[in-house]
């Protein structure tokens, strides 16, 4: 039996595998758990390449990054325990719930005598609202709750407190020369066009008839955003065509995507982890949403529902990740006109600088997640 942590210190080990947008949804609520809780040590377990989100990491949180390749089957996941054991963590909150971490939190309830906690999906509501047909269809509880309430379960309450990664500065960017120029007084305006899914993803040539509406606006900077070979042909070709457009396609990392992105004034996307990274820098997020639907619960932290662009069909949201196909066969949920998807990102990055400019002068900060309101408790 492992032994445990004595005293007031506790050690609290936290797991979430995937996918990037998954990852990204866990910092706001991390990073408020860990400095609500200075004294307990906060262990987060993850795939290596994920370690580049945690910029500005409160002192009590360590990140251990694995390759689950090296973990497989039963064997390789007792493995997995009797090393994170050596960290004698008192507590264990799965913000994952799949079949590996279900074995991993038994090894660790059963051999290590450590509390565990995991979180509730929701997965009978979350079919239940991707049913045809159904009316009045009700917003499911956010995702950035239900992992509050692990923490909660724990016996560790606290409040939401995140704003940014950079607390609430621009980061530095130095590094991205020449790719990206100075700013000076232009707006930039951040494209992330792809998704994993094709229901989640605006079609690629009514988008493109975004791009040129928005590349008339002398005063816009339009950089793109996106990862692999196709990605960034399609991009390549737009750039060729459209004036005051930038590429960032396969020129960084996860790290340097984030600090490019907090200078942003805003981000146009999919429903993608570009929308959550957005929501990490800061950044406004103007989100087209086609199968999926923000009722489910993952629209990005401090994002406003008013930056959501998507139609009132009956069929939405026919799928919670976007992964089934049309059962029409054509998408008509992405039947959106390119010049409403303009006009929405150029009025609404207007709006966002009169806001800022207020927030500024009176010493507010943006608070909330749309409607998503968490109280503190007592």
């Amino acid at each position: 039996m492992v032994q445990r942590n004595n005293g007031t210190t506790k050690t609290i080990l936290i797991t979430r595998f995937s996918a990037v947008g998954d990852i990204a949804m866990t910092i706001p609520l991390l990073y408020s758990a860990c400095r609500s809780y200075p004294e307990h040590r906060f262990i987060f377990v993850s795939r290596e390449r994920f370690g580049q989100f945690f910029i500005n990491k409160p002192k009590n949180l360590d990140f251990i990054g694995i390759n689950l390749n090296d973990y497989k089957g039963l064997g390789g996941l007792y493995r997995l325990y009797r090393e994170l054991s050596a960290q004698r963590p008192d507590m264990f909150a799965d913000l994952h719930d799949v079949l590996r971490t279900k074995i991993l939190r038994t090894y660790f309830r059963l051999l290590g005598n450590t509390k565990v906690e995991s979180i509730d999906k929701g997965r009978r509501e979350k079919r239940q609202l991707t049913k045809s047909g159904r009316g009045n269809k009700k917003e499911l509880k956010s995702t950035f709750e239900r992992y509050r309430d692990v923490f909660t379960r724990l016996g560790l309450p606290f409040t939401p407190d995140f704003t940014s990664l950079f607390n609430d500065e621009k980061a530095c960017i130095d590094d991205l020369r020449p790719t990206i120029p100075p700013k000076g007084n232009d707006r930039w305006i951040g494209i992330a066009p792809f998704a994993r899914h094709k229901g989640k993803i605006y079609p690629m040539e009514k988008m493109e008839e975004v791009v040129a509406l928005l590349a008339e606006q002398e005063h816009l900077k339009l950089i793109f955003f996106g990862n692999g070979p196709r990605e960034e042909k399609t991009v390549d070709r737009w750039c060729s065509n459209y004036p005051n457009t930038i590429s960032f396609v396969g020129k960084s990392n996860f790290n340097g995507e984030l600090r490019l992105i907090s200078h942003l004034d805003a981000m146009v996307c999919m429903d993608s982890a570009n929308m959550h990274m957005a929501s990490l820098a800061g950044t406004p997020a103007i989100s087209i949403w086609g199968a999926t639907s923000p009722l489910a619960g993952f629209l990005g932290w401090n994002q406003d529902k008013e930056d959501c662009i998507e139609l009132p069909l009956e069929c939405r949201p026919c799928s919670i990740f976007g992964n089934r196909p049309c059962r029409f066969g054509d998408y008509r949920c992405m039947d959106i006109p390119p010049q409403t998807i303009a006009d929405k990102i150029i009025h609404r990055t207007e709006q966002k600088q009169i806001n800022n400019a207020d927030n500024h002068q009176q010493g507010k900060r943006p608070h909330g997640n749309g409607d998503f309101r968490l109280l503190p408790h007592r």
